[in-house]
């Protein structure tokens, strides 16, 4: 059954990226290469690995970082993650900021005021305009976001 293990195998990738847990480089990581049960595309399992060669094995950090193709501060972050959260802290947070950070309150005193004066519900203007007074490039599906937050319910 080699197509049913090639579906699954495709799922399971899938999956793992989804989750943001895919390992982009799954060929750094050879003590999994021919494992049925270890899978180097599995970024939390490979963390892991890592984790326990060094608390368990007493292996150098140097030597387990690179076995699992991670540097040594990347092995000092995930053990402080660990260390901090269990298996959770293992898996990547996602980048960049959180929140709209551009809207701040001054900004969308902004926006109301100019939604009060302006019938015109046009976000895109409201965008340039917020360029213009502010200075700031927002996207207005930004700007619609953060005032479906504001309604009452």
């Amino acid at each position: 059954m080699p197509g049913k293990d090639r579906t699954a195998d495709e799922s399971k990738r899938e999956a793992l990226r989804r989750q943001d847990t895919f390992n982009p480089r799954p060929h750094d990581v050879p003590l999994f290469q021919g494992s049925e049960f270890f899978d180097s595309r599995d970024l939390v399992q490979v963390k892991y690995e890592m984790l326990r060669e060094v608390q368990v094995e007493n292996k150098p950090v140097s030597q387990a970082s690179a076995a699992f193709g991670f540097s040594r501060p990347s092995f000092y972050q995930a053990q402080a993650a660990f260390a901090r959260e269990g298996l959770c802290g293992l898996v990547p947070r996602k980048r960049g900021p959180r929140g709209a950070h551009k809207l701040t309150p001054e900004v969308m005193a902004f926006v109301a005021e100019t939604r009060s004066v302006e019938s015109s519900s046009d976000i895109a203007a409201l965008a340039r305009r917020i360029e213009e007074r502010f200075g700031l490039r927002v996207h207005p599906r930004s700007i619609e976001r953060s005032l479906r937050k504001k309604k009452p319910r």
